[in-house]
């Protein structure tokens, strides 16, 4: 059994103009999708309020195999949400006040916390957490697994001095900066994962260029959340089997899936 936490973005997605709200955030849609895995034991960590947001939250994973047991409850913040509008291509844009997340932001772990993520064998979060340096601190010392979500980062020297430190290196980019990750993979031991969206994904380990192709879907409802269902199909499944190119097939797989409905999950 692989133990897992992914922490610690909790959110909802309200989708303007609908009556659409949907739990979601990184770490809550990587989780709810590494929850299909029956190998591997999820937990989420990180913080919520007590209000409606919070109920959606609790709601939406209520059915499945997630230990909560690690989610603050803050009655002095709101849960995060995040106001989301679609194009009428099914893209998402937000606007300057649709975040509200400061619970989430602003989350320090404690000495608890810490212990718990260290005895982890796999830890996911995104990089623009408020807690992902403690994390990168903790890896230092620690034998977890480390998966980051560098979504569209792009400051590739900061990045190196972060390649070191993790196990799978994600991040949604262009064709162009393909090359940046092929050097990557040459000096650090790392997966090195770039989405392509509709031109599929490419992983560079140690100098050697995997590709796999998009699935194809005739209507995209909503690209909320497509990301994070393709990074949990793509380390949990590695991380099972070891195989780099049916790692990526799953992630394509559940990243389809995805696309066909409000929502990351």
């Amino acid at each position: 059994m692989i133990n897992l936490v992914a922490l610690p973005c909790l959110c909802v997605d309200v989708f303007d103009g609908t009556n659409e709200m949907r739990a979601g955030g990184e770490a809550l849609n990587f989780a709810a999708h590494a929850s299909r895995f029956n190998e591997v034991k999820v937990s989420l960590l990180g913080a919520v309020g007590k209000d409606a947001y919070a109920d959606c939250i609790m709601s939406s994973i209520s059915g499945k195999r997630i230990d909560i047991s690690h989610i603050r409850i803050d009655e002095e913040n709101v849960t995060a949400n995040n106001r989301t509008y679609l194009t009428a291509e099914g893209d998402r844009y937000y606007k300057k006040d649709s975040w509200t997340g400061d619970i989430v932001d602003k989350l320090v772990l404690n000495q608890d916390e810490l212990d718990f993520i260290s005895q982890a064998d796999l830890v996911f979060i995104h990089y623009y957490a408020g807690c992902f340096n403690q994390i990168i601190e903790l890896k230092k010392n620690s034998n977890f697994k480390l998966a980051v979500d560098f979504d569209t980062y792009r400051d590739f020297d900061n990045m190196e001095q972060l390649a070191p430190y993790i196990d799978y290196f994600m991040i949604s980019g262009e064709e162009n900066l393909l090359s940046y990750f092929e050097d990557f993979s040459k000096k650090y031991n790392g997966l090195f994962n770039m989405s392509l969206a509709e031109k599929g994904s490419v992983t560079y380990f140690k100098g050697v260029k995997y590709a796999v192709p998009a699935v194809d879907v005739k209507e995209i409802i909503d690209t909320t959340g497509c990301g994070d269902s393709y990074h949990a199909g793509f380390v949990c499944s590695h991380m099972i089997n070891g195989d780099i190119t049916i790692a990526m097939k799953v992630g394509s797989e559940y990243a389809s899936e995805t696309l066909k409905h409000y929502g990351g999950f």
